[in-house]
């Protein structure tokens, strides 16, 4: 059996044991039962580190037994000597990486290599030493507490860990200290919390807090391993500060004409607290002004705002006193000690002068009138003040936007309103006017008043027929028979109500009319019998009165036409002439047609007319009418822009000239074909072009034997041959002779045989 050395052997002795055979059996000597081997950590020594050793009782000492080992490290960590069975260990150990190791030992025959002892099973066990410092899972903790606080109150709890062995001796007992943060904090020793130590700790002194809190092992002793940690501490808020007023008066300043909600300013309680803690209320609790102001407390600034309640007026009062307070809303019991948690101050408001406009006596006046005053009446009056101590005087003018028929006028001094035209309240029964007062110093001050007039009825108007009546009577009528009931209509609105009365302007001796007493009438017939034939048509006066003062009477006409009816009194046809026309054609309508035919008629004329007088007749119709024209101008042409006058262009840039076009103000006998001249040089002078021309129209058999006026903007020198026309024959004294005609080429050749040899007009 394996046994461990060089701990001292302790045998079990054999015991004799009878057999059945008579035989004596003897017991196996056992070596010491083991399980472990122990060996410390961190061995420094410069030789492998001995463990133990193995040995069976099969050894005889001669080297034929062979140890060998497995298991965790076997051969590299362990190593076993094959022939004394001593175990060293090659490196150093770290109880922290590996507590112990299992390891398998064998024994066998070196010779036959069979095992004399059965495999057993062993284990190396680490011992600790104190290796290993105790840490802290966070190198700097984050922890609060309230302010004032008793003293002992918890803050937190840090934790630190020792990797070293908890069951071998202290290296892993840790004992806390505090190393920063006295008087203030103290950590307990054994648990690692920390307390305030120090009563009545207040943030706004001193609000953050560093403590460093030490860790040791071997149970604080001498020689321990130690580590550290910061653990910053913040108090926290809790009120136990009240609100203060910086100043126990306050003034503030604010406009006459500020509207009501206007802000005029602001108070601020200050309060040493953040937060809720800090959360102010304000309220008016006392001064002349409390109607007058109102306060709002804003959240965000945590000021209270003061504002506008009511219209101010400097004339009336110009100082305010307000007792205003500040109040906590959030209050701890716990301090109630350190009240009260509310404060007050005294705001003094002033208010300021500002020229204001006009203010009127009403906010809107209702004026009521007849429709018959005259013309210039006085209505109303409205009246308007300066509310200003100086009192300026007010001027007064209608708003024209709202009086576009400018049917009344106001007084500009004392705001009376009149009428410029006459009232009619069947047009218009409501007038809604706009009066502005402004003050006589200071015109943009302006304020204005709405003016409702109503126009109040006056029996003005006479009833009339409510409609168009066509009324018509058979032939074959009787006495009494009725044939039209009417009805009126009144412009006037009296408060009784409409009350008409219907009668005949004079006596009929066919008709009569019967008043119903209920706003209508009836006509009756008066006799047996009408003929159409002799009368196709009664005109019927009928006058209708009201009941009104001034009662009013109109007369209406009743237009009864004497109509054919069959027996049921269905009419049938009235008049002798509607037998006579088309039937569905009125007289309207043939006349209508008739003036549409005379104005078709008329256009057809006129238009025919027109286009005669477009034509214009030749000017030379025959070879033998040769005569002087006169063309008369009333002016001096048109300029550039005359597009009838020769282009001056032409003249400047004959190049531009195509073709010779024929003359539009003659008919000619044969047409020749256009000859094409060349064409001048761009530079060419205008006289020479101008001479060119004269030269081609002398030799041209087409052109026209009389004189042409054309207008060039260049004429030239006078012509040789002076004046042709005939217009001044009459003041040349002698005969004229005109042979030199013949030398003037083919064109006047006509003119040659005309004046030559022969008399002047003048001795003829």
């Amino acid at each position: 059996m394996f046994r461990r050395t060089p701990e001292p052997q302790q045998r079990i002795l054999g015991t004799r044991v009878p057999r059945s055979d008579g035989k004596i059996l003897h017991r196996q000597k056992r070596g010491w039962m083991w399980n472990q081997f122990f060996l410390l950590e961190e061995y420094t020594g410069s030789d492998y580190q001995y463990v133990g050793k193995l040995h069976s009782d099969q050894d005889k000492g001669d080297g034929s037994l062979k140890y060998i080992l497995s298991g965790d490290g076997a051969g590299t960590l362990f190593i076993i000597d094959e022939k004394t069975g001593d175990i060293h260990a090659t490196r150093r150990i770290d109880r922290e990486e590996k507590a112990f190791y299992t390891l398998r030992a064998q024994a066998i025959n070196r010779r036959t290599l069979r095992p004399v002892e059965p495999e057993s099973e062993f284990v190396i066990k680490i011992h600790d030493i104190n290796d290993n410092e105790p840490t802290f899972p966070e190198e700097i903790y984050t922890a609060s507490v309230p302010e004032m606080s008793v003293v002992g109150t918890s803050v937190v709890q840090v934790t630190a860990t020792d990797a070293d062995d908890p069951s071998y001796g202290n290296s892993a007992r840790v004992i806390y200290s505090i190393l920063q943060g006295q008087p203030y904090f103290s950590v307990e020793p054994e648990t690692g919390i920390i307390r305030t130590a120090l009563p009545n700790m207040n943030r706004e002194n001193r609000e953050q807090y560093q403590v460093v809190i030490q860790a040791k092992d071997m149970g604080g002793q001498m020689g321990g391993l130690s580590g550290t940690t910061t653990v910053n501490i913040t108090l926290t808020d809790v009120n136990d500060n009240p609100p203060r007023f910086p100043q126990n008066t306050i003034h503030l300043r604010v406009l006459e004409s500020s509207p009501v909600g206007t802000p005029i300013g602001s108070v601020k309680a200050t309060d040493a607290d953040t937060g809720k803690n800090a959360e102010v209320e304000y309220r008016i609790i006392d001064g002349d002004g409390t109607d007058m102001f109102d306060i709002i407390t804003e959240k965000d600034t945590q000021e209270g705002v003061i504002t506008v309640k009511k219209p101010l007026d400097y004339e009336s009062r110009r100082l305010y006193t307000l007792k205003v307070e500040a109040e906590n809303t959030h209050v701890d019991p716990r301090f109630y000690y350190l009240g009260p948690f509310k404060d007050t101050t005294i705001v003094k408001i002033s208010i300021e002068d500002v020229d204001e406009p006009p203010v009127f006596s009403r906010s809107s006046y209702l004026f009521e009138v007849h429709e018959d005053i005259d013309v210039g009446t006085i209505i109303g009056t409205v009246m308007a003040r300066d509310p200003d101590s100086t009192s300026s005087p007010i001027r007064f003018s209608l708003d024209r936007h709202t009086d576009l028929d400018r049917i009344f006028n106001i007084h500009s001094g004392n705001g009376s309103l009149y009428t410029s035209k006459p009232l009619d309240r069947e047009l218009s029964q409501w007038h809604n006017l706009t009066v502005i007062a402004a003050e006589i110093n200071n015109p943009k001050e302006t304020t204005r008043v709405a003016v409702f007039v109503r126009i109040l009825d006056v029996n003005d108007n006479a009833p009339q027929f409510a409609v168009f009546y066509d009324t018509f009577v058979c032939e074959n009528a009787r006495p009494g028979q009725l044939i039209q009931t009417i009805s009126a209509v009144d412009k006037d609105d009296p408060l009784g109500g409409q009350k008409f009365f219907f009668s005949l302007a004079a006596v009929n001796p066919n008709f009569t009319v019967q008043d119903n007493e209920d706003n209508t009438a009836r006509i009756l017939t008066r006799k047996n019998g009408f003929n159409r034939h002799e009368i196709s048509t009664y005109l019927l006066p009928v006058v209708i009165s009201d009941n009104d003062y001034p009662i009013q009477s109109s007369t209406g006409t009743l237009t009864i036409r004497v109509c054919a009816c069959d027996s049921q009194g269905n009419m049938q046809s009235c008049s002798a002439e509607a037998l006579l026309l088309p039937a569905g054609l009125s007289t309207g309508a043939l006349i209508a047609i008739l003036l549409c035919i005379i104005i078709l008629l008329v256009i057809v004329v006129l238009f025919a007319a027109l286009k005669r007088q477009r034509k214009k007749e030749p000017l030379i119709l025959s070879k033998e009418d040769i005569r002087d024209n006169i063309v008369s101008y009333n002016d001096e042409g048109g300029g550039e822009e005359d597009t009838q006058a020769f282009d001056i262009g032409t003249l400047r840039n004959p190049a531009a000239i195509e073709e010779k076009k024929l003359r539009r103000d003659i008919i000619p006998e044969t047409l020749f074909i256009p000859r094409r001249t060349p064409t001048a040089p761009d530079n060419t002078d205008v006289r020479d072009f101008i001479n060119e021309r004269l030269k081609e129209h002398d030799l041209d058999p087409t052109a026209p034997p009389y004189d042409s006026l054309a207008t060039y903007a260049y004429e030239g020198n006078d012509s040789i041959a002076e004046s042709l026309s005939s217009l001044e024959s009459g003041t040349t004294e002698g005969d004229q002779n005109y042979d030199y005609l013949r030398e003037w080429g083919p064109r006047f050749n006509k003119l040659a045989e005309m004046y030559g040899g022969g008399e002047s007009d003048k001795d003829s």
